[in-house]
């Protein structure tokens, strides 16, 4: 299994990477420079001293007592030098100048009167200044280490700086790593419970503007499971006691019909309590099973050109016949004129929308049946379609069922497709579906690509309106 480190030790790690890449670039510039001109600056001086031992030689009356002289005040100094003939013989008690002074570099010095040079001895570098004077020429050597050792020192101490740069980036980086770790463990483990079950989870808002926001967002999360998770107990309370209902009515007959308690003259009207609760607990379940199909993501839909109007006419046929079966008006309200809206060029007419017919039948079934429940004889019910334009200038084909019955308030528009929220409200008070139809309606229009509200009617009722995008 693949072992994944902490934030705090990836924090840790990157601060003493870029320490470690800022310490090294640093040093090897800053080493380079301060050894160059450490270099350079050994190298001018040397070259001033063989300048002011060539005067020194060249004063006074007697060439070699002068030339004897500044080599002695050059001994002082700790510096090495040699004397160099007319003819080319080097005098010296340096084995240094012994081991690094050429002939060919006496030679340069009695022909140009001036010599500057480095040359390695013994993995030394060593730096040489010669100069010519009235008896041939006076040489200097010193080993670069003696002439630099100030400024190598300078070095280490740049060096030391740097390491102890880096120990604090990497200090620096563990503490920054912790206080960002610490508050994301806490989240996690909050996470955790969540997923344990637990719902009084809170975690503290600390640590820098991202860590704070993540807490605060897993304090969303179990406050929206928590609402969710009491809605859904609510639902399943309201959904077992339906259930019950038409079970019990349906194991009570079917007790009596199998003890033969009931009479023969009234077993046709037992079974006929028992088929009717066995079709509202056949509605229940169906209603059940399409909301579990409009969570899924499998949850099919065809899409075709589809007449709208039409489709109206179709529904309209069907439900003519229903309401006058319960004394209901029925009314189909189409636009006169197919053509009063202005349309994009090529769009397949102002009544057709790309939809699925079957879904978008069962829309409009449920409302009707939705609103058949409530309205009392003789008030109306109304299917209607129009054509709108939204405010984007897109045109839209509305459908809408409206009813003469109680209504809504304006709480219940609020709620009208949520689940079970008008039946727990209104059960007992007026005739009531399952408390599912509506919430499948809104699932249903939404998975089409459209929307839908509730309000109030002019015949004094609801009113549903879907919209779908035309074309």
């Amino acid at each position: 299994m693949r072992v994944r480190t902490t934030l705090a030790q990836r924090i840790s790690a990157l601060a003493v990477g870029i320490a470690v890449i800022t310490a090294l670039l640093a040093g090897v510039l800053a080493a380079s420079l301060v050894h160059r001109s450490n270099t350079d600056a050994a190298r001018g001086t040397l070259g001033n001293l063989a300048d002011v031992a060539r005067a020194a030689a060249d004063q006074g009356p007697n060439a070699e007592n002068s030339q004897v002289r500044a080599r002695g005040i050059l001994r002082t100094l700790g510096i090495q030098s040699a004397s160099i003939d007319a003819a080319g013989n080097v005098s010296t008690n340096s084995p240094l100048l012994r081991a690094t002074l050429s002939a060919a570099d006496v030679r340069t010095v009695l022909a140009t009167g001036s010599l500057s040079v480095q040359r390695r001895v013994q993995g030394q570098r060593v730096l040489i200044e010669a100069r010519g004077t009235r008896t041939g020429g006076i040489a200097l050597a010193q080993r670069r280490s003696e002439a630099t050792a100030a400024t190598d020192r300078a070095i280490r101490q740049i060096v030391w700086a740097l390491l102890v740069a880096v120990a604090g980036a990497a200090v620096l980086g563990l503490l920054v790593a912790v206080r960002i770790s610490r508050p994301l463990r806490r989240t996690a483990a909050a996470a955790h419970a969540l997923a344990e079950g637990r719902r009084d989870v809170a975690v503290r808002a600390e640590g820098p503007a991202e860590v704070a926001e993540v807490g605060m967002a897993v304090n969303t999360l179990a406050a929206a499971l928590s609402h969710s998770e009491a809605r859904q107990r609510e639902f399943l309370l309201s959904v077992s006691h339906e259930l019950r209902t038409p079970l019990t009515a349906i194991t009570g007959y079917a007790e009596s019909l199998a003890d033969g308690v009931v009479p023969a003259e009234q077993a046709a009207g037992v079974a006929t309590i028992v088929l009717a609760e066995a079709q509202r607990l056949d509605r229940l379940v169906a209603d059940l099973l399409d909301l579990a199909r409009l969570d899924a993501q499998e949850f099919r839909i065809d899409l075709l050109e589809v007449d709208v109007e039409q489709l109206c006419r179709d529904a309209g046929r069907v439900w003519a016949g229903r309401c006058a079966a319960v004394g209901v008006r029925f009314e189909l309200d189409l636009p006169p004129d197919r053509g009063r809206l202005d349309l994009p060029a090529g769009a397949p007419g102002p009544g057709t929308v790309r939809t699925d017919p079957a879904r978008l039948r069962q829309v409009l079934d449920g409302l009707l049946e939705n609103a058949l429940r409530v309205t009392p004889a003789g008030a109306p019910v109304v299917l209607a379609t129009r054509f709108e334009q939204a405010p984007d200038g897109r045109p839209l084909v509305v459908a809408e069922v409206r009813d003469g019955g109680p209504g809504l308030t304006e709480a219940d528009v609020a709620v009208a497709f949520q689940r079970s929220a008008l039946y727990e409200r209104y059960r007992g008070l007026r005739q009531v579906g399952t408390g599912l139809g509506l919430a499948i309606v809104a699932g249903l229009v939404n998975r089409l690509g459209g929307g839908i509200e509730a309000g109030r009617a002019p015949e004094g009722g609801a009113r549903f309106t879907v919209r779908l995008p035309a074309g």
